[in-house]
């Protein structure tokens, strides 16, 4: 069963995410501030958390470093903060989605199913396994990246994905919605600014030059490429 750790302060809505989880099979643990989640993510391992941003010891942010620190589990933030900075705040801290307050259960559900897809190791890789760089190497098959110098990168699910769905399609120019449905899923299109952060990210961690990246190119308001 998938495990969810619900961090959020206000009891009817714990109480609600609770009930609806445990219809659907998931089992749950829930947390009222930010000490005790990460106490319990440490215990617990959870498979997805549900995070609000205004938690009454810390700001959920930190909690999302927190878990950054030591796990790739996907985080989706649950939050009443509207604003575009704030939202990619919490994905560059390394959230992988952001739900607004207030929030349909249906579409909750959906997201958070597509989170647990994005961190579960998919099937045998068809093709090329192994995509290699002067800087770096992706082995599909055991999804892991290795630098030329024989360090491991650390991705979480959600650059994973993203890096693969590139890396699948060299020289190939994916599209902004291609590949928000891609990676968060069909109900997505306009979030251009998860794209932004998520590339940024990749990178910095792949990237001689992040800021002149030879590998990972923007082709500015049409989509993205990956060059060997």
């Amino acid at each position: 069963m998938t495990r969810v750790l619900v961090v959020e302060d206000d009891a009817q809505i714990v109480r609600a995410l609770v009930i609806n989880l445990k219809a659907r099979k998931y089992e749950v643990d829930a947390a009222p501030d930010g000490a005790t989640a990460l106490a319990l993510a440490a215990a617990r391992r959870p498979d997805v958390v549900l995070l609000d941003l205004g938690l009454p010891d810390m700001d959920g942010t930190e909690v999302i470093k927190g878990l950054r620190g030591w796990t790739p589990v996907p985080i989706l933030v649950l939050s009443a903060r509207q604003t575009s900075d704030e939202k990619v705040e919490a994905l560059d801290a390394g959230a992988d989605d952001y739900v607004t307050k207030p929030f349909g259960m249906d579409e909750l559900l959906a997201r958070l199913r597509a989170a647990v897809r994005r961190a579960t190791p998919t099937g045998p890789v068809d093709g090329t396994a192994v995509v290699s760089t002067e800087r770096f190497t992706v082995d599909l098959a055991a999804r892991k990246v290795r630098l030329q110098d024989g360090r491991d990168v650390r991705l979480t699910p959600t650059e994973w994905h993203l890096l693969e769905v590139l890396v699948r399609n060299p020289g190939r120019l994916i599209g902004q919605k291609q590949l928000l449905q891609e990676v968060w899923g069909p109900s997505y299109g306009t979030e251009t600014n998860y794209l932004r952060v998520y590339m940024a990210q990749l990178r910095r961690k792949l990237e001689s030059d992040p800021s002149h990246p030879q590998h990972f190119v923007t082709e500015p308001g049409m989509g993205y490429r990956f060059e060997q």
